[in-house]
Formats: structure tokens, sequence, C-alpha cells
């Protein structure tokens, strides 16, 4: 697999993930964006690869210490780039993979005061190439601290390096529904060594529509085996409800979190 990465001139963290790539001698094609990331739709059509790392800053109120990686596209309206509606391909088995090594170098660099962690997935850009976001958040603090650029930068090349060598045939590729948006019993999941989530619907996302799921299956790159629903984070009687309805016409296994990480391991 053809890997490249893209960052923003605009973003301090992507500028300094992309830094200590430089250092590190990374050999993977690099892009650097005048605009900001998250509107660049259609940057893929000037770049020549499988799969796109978008190397990025992640911004919140709360300013949470956290390294993340997630999928990108809108389950609803478009607010911060993107299409309404839409989500953009990605590989289930490469966001598990980076989604382990960012913990492995996060841990060997006792990085203990970060939140690693998947998030739900939101915001654009509209590409069709397969991708994901890597980032380094929440404030301008934690994007220029060179340490935590550094662990995501080692990331992006031991992911890379390695990804050719994963097991990946004993893997069953899962798409997440419910819970908060940093997803902490789907963050357990990722990292055990029987599911590769993909696409994660946050609770805050929902009703859940057959085309949301239509979407899901189809830009996964391997084939869908399982659902795996966050119980008590998809709301009421009613909306768990809504949920089978709509999960039960694909005819896929359907699993609970607390199943799921039972088995995971």
């Amino acid at each position: 697999m053809n890997f490249a990465i893209v960052a923003s001139k605009k973003d301090p963290a992507g500028m300094n993930i992309i830094k200590e790539l430089q250092k590190m001698k990374c050999k993977t094609p690099i892009y650097l964006l005048e605009d900001e990331t998250v509107y660049s739709d259609n940057i893929d059509k000037k770049i020549n690869a499988d799969f796109i790392i978008f190397a990025s800053k992640h911004q919140s109120i709360k300013k949470v210490k956290t390294l993340t990686v997630h999928a990108i596209g809108n389950w609803k309206k478009a607010d911060f780039g993107g299409r309404d509606n839409i989500i953009c391909n990605t590989s289930a088995l490469v966001l598990k993979h980076f989604f382990q090594e960012l913990n492995k170098q996060a841990q060997n660099s006792k990085l203990d005061n970060y939140l690693v962690s998947l998030e739900s997935t939101h915001h654009g850009p509209y590409i069709e190439t397969p991708c994901l976001f890597i980032e380094v958040g929440s404030s301008i603090e934690e994007w220029n601290d060179l340490n935590a650029c550094r662990i995501v930068a080692e990331t992006i090349l031991e992911s890379i390096n390695n990804f050719k060598h994963i097991n990946k045939e004993k893997l069953k590729i899962a798409i997440g529904i419910g819970g908060p948006h940093y997803c902490p019993n789907f963050n357990k999941i990722q990292l055990g060594n029987k599911f590769a989530l993909g696409y994660i619907v946050a609770e805050y996302a929902l009703p859940l529509t057959e085309q949301m799921i239509k979407e899901a299956i189809s830009k996964t790159k391997e084939k869908v085996d399982c659902f795996i629903i966050d119980w008590k984070g998809i709301g009421n009687s009613e909306q768990r409800k809504n949920i089978l309805n709509v999960l039960e016409k694909f005819n896929i296994k359907i699993l609970r979190t607390s199943e799921a990480k039972l088995n995971s391991f």
C-alpha cells in the first residue's frame, strides 16, 4: 500500500509532526496545504497514494490533552468541512494498526498525561482516497508540545513501515454505534486482537438511518463482519429499537460492546 502524509501550513501541530518526520528521514511523500486540512476537499486528486494520513491538531472546548485517530466524514450536516451526510473511504485494518501503534508509542514514552483515544467519525475534508486523521490536542499548548508531536510522527512512521506485517486474517471488521465522542468502550475493543473498527457513529449523531449504514459498509475497504453497539450509549428504548430495526436489514452479526470486549483478547 502506498501512503501519503498531508498537513496544513496553518496548523502548528501538523507542522510540528511533519518537522519530526523530516528529522526521522521519513521517505513517505509529504504534502503541505495552504488551507486548513478539514476544508481541503478533493485534495487527493493531486496526490498519488492508496491511503492518505492527515497529521493535524485536535481542538476541543474542554482542552483535554489528547492523541487521537479517527475515520472522517459527516453523518449529518457538514459543519467542519466535507459534505452533508457523506463519509470518506477508510480501512478498518489501517485504523486499528495506527491506534495500537499510537498507544504503544505513548506508553513507551511515558506520556501518561495524554488521553490516547479513537474519536467517532466526524468532519471533512471530502476525498475519495481512503484516509484517516491522527491528531494532537486540544489547545496551542499541546500543538507545540514537541514530545507529543514526536510520538505521533513515530506512530506514523512505524505504522507505515510495519503495516504489511500485521496479521489480518483473524480480525473481524466492525462498525461501532453509540457512546460518547471519545469512544472509551470502542478503545478497549480496538486495542484487542479480534476486532478492527473503522467508522463509529456516536450517540450525538443518532438517530441511525439505513443510509448511514450503507455508507459505512460501502466505504470500508474490507468486508464488514459485524456491528458493535455501545448498548448503554444509544439513548432510550425507542432509540435502541430503531437501531436494531435498521441493522437487522443488513444480515450482519450484531454484538454489544460488553460481548466484544470479552472476546477481544
